[in-house]
């Protein structure tokens, strides 16, 4: 058995059944190839964790974004469990070392491929779930997704919001809006920057948040508010 105490390090947990942390990394190939191997491939622990993921995420972004709608939230989410987010998270755990492939998917760059690294990662908290219950997967899960949460936010909701301010912006007034940060605060591993949204001279919204973008798409929301648009 592939030794798995570092791959347990990086995720933070001991397992109590070793074998179905084992199981989760186990490419349906490498079964083709060793049909007497003792464990299944890791498709069903792909299922369950691939709803376990979809559930937590969910949750999280339901109870931290009450302003959201049903469809920025569905997008939010969409694109914190896209297969090219899972992939850039497994990397981070260097879960493409541990996996077992078939040879020829082993020869093919199988360890770095996309699909397979995100479907090894639902496998993974798949088998958290099953191990240590949702309450521990539920923070791992956080933990591991946050990055991706703040970027989704910054990149695809803050750009909703903003867009949509400029239109109003353009519509009533003719003018672009500009935004301006006013203030960094904290220490540097933890930062947070408030930025103005700006319409003319008329300061709309201030913002706060973790980077600037989403300090931007929160000034941009506020601002939104502030004129009596829907939001």
């Amino acid at each position: 058995m592939t030794d798995l105490s570092s791959l347990q390090s990086a995720l933070g947990i001991e397992f109590d059944d070793i074998r179905i942390l084992q199981q989760s990394l186990v490419h349906r190939s490498y079964i083709n190839e060793n049909p007497d191997y003792p464990l299944a491939s890791n498709e069903r622990l792909e299922f369950l964790g691939d709803a376990v993921l979809g559930f937590l995420v969910a949750e999280y972004l339901y109870r931290s974004f009450p302003e959201l709608s049903e469809g920025q939230l569905t997008q939010l989410r969409s694109s914190v469990v896209r297969m090219e987010s899972l992939a850039r998270i497994a990397r981070g755990l260097n879960l493409g070392e541990y996996l077992y492939l078939g040879k020829g998917e082993e020869s093919s760059g199988g360890r770095q491929r996309q699909l397979i690294l995100a479907d090894s990662l639902e496998a993974v908290i798949g088998a958290v779930f099953l191990d240590a219950g949702l309450s521990v997967t539920g923070e791992l899960v956080l933990r591991l997704v946050q990055q991706e949460i703040d970027n989704a936010i910054a990149q695809k909701i803050s750009k909703d919001f903003k867009s949509r301010l400029q239109e109003v912006a353009q519509r009533r007034w003719q003018l672009t809006p500009v935004y301006r940060t006013i203030a960094a605060l904290g220490p540097d591993h933890a930062k947070q920057f408030v930025v103005e949204a700006i319409v003319g001279e008329n300061a709309l919204g201030k913002g706060t948040g973790r980077n600037k973008q989403a300090a931007e798409q929160e000034a941009a929301r506020l601002a939104l508010q502030s004129l009596g648009e829907e939001v």
